[in-house]
């Protein structure tokens, strides 16, 4: 089975065509496309923590691919075992490939899912693998598809102030950090395939520069006009240039309320976006609405060391045009200065236009500061 995920995105970051499963090493971006072939969990394992993929959605099909790739290079062999056996084998394998980066839930949502496939599995060895492969294969197709809903439905809402539009966007959340397509960046993605995208603007995203490095990247590969901006740079930009009408963003986990937990520099651009009055779109699957958390309260925001805000890492600038990529870490502080780091940051629902899923666009009923998404889910 071939599951290159056409018309997704050109840019293919997970390649699988039964048994075989490439990934875009992520550590060369931008400068280099460099494919991997994974073909055991152990190869999955590796790349998984040691960032050659990331992405909460892209880290659990790896995961599950890896493993689908392991059990097709051995089929006989694991199928001879009998089920109770190759079902043990395929549990002992999740289990390791959860230890690859312990903090993923998307990864350990698919392991659950996947577990309980083979459980329901146990006619014969030769069913236990069929059923698992052919479950992993379909959560890469569902991701797609997902995506690709988030991507019409939120190009429709924000195509309602007529085009051509411009829109700007923060982090990375495209087909690098899902199985295709991406979320916010699939909205960009649709928008640009209708052709009422007239540019997008793009923060570098300090201090990963996740947006510098990979969402640079996939607009480039896509051909889609654009420019990046310092975060520092929204505001004025937004004040400049009255035809942006709307900022596009992922999100990391949404509350009941609304509330939602993106990057770090999320908030501001909110604030930014309300004051100029323009729209501010939160793009994600369901999967990523917590309905038992009632408000961005509790939701605990991950801080991470100081090093990735006082040193740089990146490619030595000669380097990369004589094709010879050397990794250079450059200290822009002074030793001794210390750095605070969140992760992410919450953005109170009250400054959320709309927020976009598979299932369709929800926004806050008249004069509400906050969505009642329970109920926007159920109807």
């Amino acid at each position: 089975m071939s599951l290159l995920l056409e018309g997704a995105s050109k840019l293919q970051a997970i390649r699988w065509v039964r048994p075989r499963l490439d990934i875009l090493d992520q550590l060369l971006l931008p400068h280099a496309s460099t494919y991997i072939d994974i073909r055991t969990s152990a190869d999955g394992h590796r790349a998984i923590a040691t960032m050659q993929t990331r992405g909460a959605p892209a880290i659990a099909i790896v995961a599950a691919l890896s493993l689908a790739a392991e059990l097709l290079g051995s089929y006989e062999k694991v199928s001879a075992m009998g089920a109770e056996a190759a079902a043990a084998l395929i549990e002992q394998r999740l289990d390791y490939l959860g230890t690859s980066r312990p903090t993923a839930v998307n990864l350990f949502d698919a392991i659950t899912k996947l577990k309980a496939v083979v459980g329901r599995a146990l006619a014969s060895g030769h069913s236990v693998v069929d059923a698992y492969v052919d479950a992993a294969e379909a959560m890469l197709a569902a991701d797609v598809a997902d995506n690709q809903n988030i991507g019409r439905f939120g190009a429709e809402f924000i195509e309602r102030h007529g085009g051509p539009l411009k829109v700007l966007t923060h982090c990375n959340t495209g087909a690098l950090a899902t199985a295709g397509h991406g979320t916010a960046l699939g909205i960009i993605r649709s928008l640009h395939g209708s052709g009422e995208l007239e540019h997008v603007f793009f923060t570098e995203t300090r201090p990963y520069n996740q947006g510098a490095r990979l969402t640079s990247y996939e607009l480039l590969v896509e051909g889609i006009p654009a420019t990046m901006v310092c975060d520092s740079a929204v505001s004025a930009l937004l004040r400049s240039d009255p035809s942006i009408r709307a900022i596009v963003v992922g999100a990391d986990r949404v509350a009941r309320n609304g509330d939602t937990a993106n990057k770090i520099g999320t908030y501001q651009l909110a604030i930014a976006a309300k004051f100029h009055g323009r729209d501010f779109i939160v793009a994600a699957p369901t999967t990523s609405i917590d309905l038992e958390m009632e408000s961005g309260k509790g939701i605990v925001i991950e801080e991470r060391g100081m090093d990735e805000v006082l040193v740089t890492e990146g490619f030595a600038a000669d380097s990369v045009v004589d094709g010879q990529l050397e990794r250079a870490a450059v200290r822009v502080a002074p030793v001794g200065v210390r750095a605070w780091n969140p992760s992410f940051d919450v953005t109170p629902a009250g400054l959320i236009t709309a927020v976009v899923t598979e299932k369709g666009v929800f926004v806050k009923s008249e004069g509400a500061e906050e969505f009642n998404l329970l109920e926007s889910l159920h109807k």
